[in-house]
């Protein structure tokens, strides 16, 4: 079967009830990204960065993957997905895809915030998580999240499978966050490109992306129409 590479970033989410950063009704209007979403955050005011990420840890359980998310884990009957999401929920998973990296991490673990971070990663039990809560070596643990400035661990492993793909299908992003939006760019020259975003046609992207300006469901609906497959 061809592989299919789905990059999804919080546009996706947003249609499930998850607010995004970047809209005008986002979270950064509550909260400045340098307060709780930098490593100079997390030194200044642990407790800030932890109640913020409780929050968005209580929402994610409150709501449920969308139309979107299901028909992504569908195409598993026609396609080897691989879905490669710059959003730190569960909702790809939870609406029944098997594999999913992760760039910027999962709200649902923690993390050492010692000098060995990225050796292991701990499951949160519920939605809260606080200074109170230590990693084998004494360090408080931390959201696992990759914050502003900080590198992305798994780019390189993102890379390696966007460059196999036969089709990379990207969904809701702004393409504005980098590194993670350059890897759109490198996708095999004969392989098929769709952007399916409702603001598309405002965005800077390669002229090799055929476009579809409607919401995750809906434009993937479409696409999966052309393509002759019934969901």
């Amino acid at each position: 079967m061809k592989k299919l590479v789905i990059f999804s970033g919080a546009g996706m989410s947003a249609e499930s009830g998850i607010s995004t950063f970047r809209d005008a009704d986002g979270l950064w209007e509550r909260h400045s990204l340098e307060d709780v979403a930098t490593p100079e955050a997390w030194r200044k005011n642990p407790e800030l960065v932890h109640h913020f990420y409780n929050q968005r840890r209580k929402q994610m359980l409150e709501v449920q993957p969308n139309l979107g998310h299901q028909l992504i884990a569908a195409l598993n009957k026609n396609y080897t997905v691989s879905v490669i999401t710059q959003n730190i929920d569960d909702l790809h998973e939870r609406a029944g895809s098997q594999k999913v990296l992760h760039l910027h991490g999962e709200i649902t673990k923690s993390k050492s915030s010692g000098p060995n971070q990225e050796r292991s990663y701990y499951p949160i039990d519920g939605w809260e998580l606080s200074m109170k809560n230590l990693c084998p070596e004494g360090y408080p643990l931390r959201p696992h999240v990759v914050w502003f400035g900080e590198e992305v661990p798994l780019l390189e492993k993102a890379a390696e499978i966007i460059r196999t793909c036969d089709i990379l299908i990207v969904i809701g992003t702004s393409l504005q966050v980098y590194p993670a939006a350059g890897l759109i760019h490198i996708a095999p020259p004969n392989s098929e490109k769709v952007l399916i975003d409702p603001k598309a046609n405002e965005m800077q992207i390669p002229l090799d992306f055929d476009v579809i300006c409607e919401n995750a469901g809906l434009g993937l609906k479409k696409w999966a129409q052309k393509k002759g497959l019934n969901y």
